[in-house]
């Protein structure tokens, strides 16, 4: 037997209440699989950041029995108004824009010509492919090793014994890494041989993920194989071409371990070769200025930040990322 509720006329139900939501299994996973990255990104970036921006404010030195002194923006002013450090600082800067302007052009393409290449079925390829992964496996200093004997001065160098050669002696030796023309540009070349590979290999990847039907479309439409590469094969990896353009931009940069390294044989000339990160580490340890040094991180850290929201940002206007 069941009863029903009667309810007087005029009077309104009651409203029923909804049970609290749950944190089900599907609800927790996601913050649970995440949370390795994100600890990751807590102790390795986010903290080291905050600590230099509150080093930034006060005037550190290491080993010294004197506490920290604050400071306030005193760091931060000399950067742009000290006639000794204002100058270096702006030309570390100008090193690191001229390395990126050239170098993130120049490796995305250079990458994506690899890319199409070993991409081909072609008698011979696997070998073509260890010797384009080979640099990526060198650990950097015997790269660095290489390129040293590579760029050495004199009749000795390896670069200056085949331009020799080939010139009949007509080509002077040079010295390819202490002379400040040709200085950043040795660097230049060296990084590009040592790091397209990784460039390429997610390049190739985003190569064999286009769907082979819109080639074969395109082939019967009578499309050449230039215009398929051009309306089939870059609009489907544009994506990829973009992010490959932003994490080579934020690594060139981050330019250090190959000047660090070929500095070792005392040749380079610096002044043309000094990059931000290099100037951070003798500002801090050789100069022993942690306060000054922490102050050039935040600055460069927010450079770094504003050029990887525009190239994002203009990337998204153009429907490349959403």
């Amino acid at each position: 037997m069941t009863t029903q509720t009667q309810l007087t006329p005029g009077v309104k139900a009651p409203a029923m209440r909804r049970p609290a939501p749950r944190l089900t299994g599907h609800g927790v996973a996601g913050p649970l699989f995440a949370s390795p990255a994100l600890l990751g990104l807590a102790i390795f970036l986010v903290a080291p950041f905050v600590l230099a921006l509150v080093l930034s404010f006060y005037r550190v030195q290491l080993n010294s029995p004197r506490p920290a002194r604050f400071v306030g923006f005193e760091q931060y002013t000399r950067l742009f108004t000290d006639p000794d450090l204002a100058p270096a600082f702006g030309h570390a800067l100008l090193n690191n824009f001229t390395f990126a302007v050239i170098v993130v052009p120049v490796q995305t393409l250079l990458a994506l010509g690899l890319a199409v290449l070993v991409n081909r079925k072609l008698r011979g390829m696997v070998v073509f492919r260890t010797f384009i992964f080979m640099p990526l496996v060198f650990p950097l200093a015997l790269t660095a090793v290489i390129w040293r004997l590579i760029y050495s001065r004199g009749d000795q160098g390896l670069l200056n014994a085949i331009l020799r050669v080939f010139s009949g002696g007509v080509f002077p030796s040079h010295d390819w890494l202490g002379a400040p023309s040709s200085a950043l540009g040795a660097v230049i070349v060296m990084s590009i041989w040592q790091s397209v590979s990784f460039q390429m290999i997610i390049v190739l990847a985003a190569l064999q993920s286009v769907p082979t039907e819109l080639y074969e479309a395109a082939s019967l439409d009578r499309a050449s194989k230039w215009d398929q590469f051009i309306n089939v094969t870059v609009p489907g990896i544009r994506n990829t071409l973009i992010f490959v353009a932003l994490i080579t931009t934020i690594f060139s940069f981050r330019l250090f371990d190959q000047v660090y390294l070929l500095s070792r044989s005392g040749s380079i000339d610096r002044q043309s070769t000094e990059t931000v990160m290099t100037q951070i580490i003798n500002t801090g340890f050789d100069n022993n200025n942690v306060g000054q040094a922490a102050a050039m991180t935040v600055i460069f850290m927010l450079i770094i930040t504003v050029i990887a929201i525009i190239q994002r940002a203009a990337a998204r206007q153009r429907g490349g990322v959403s």
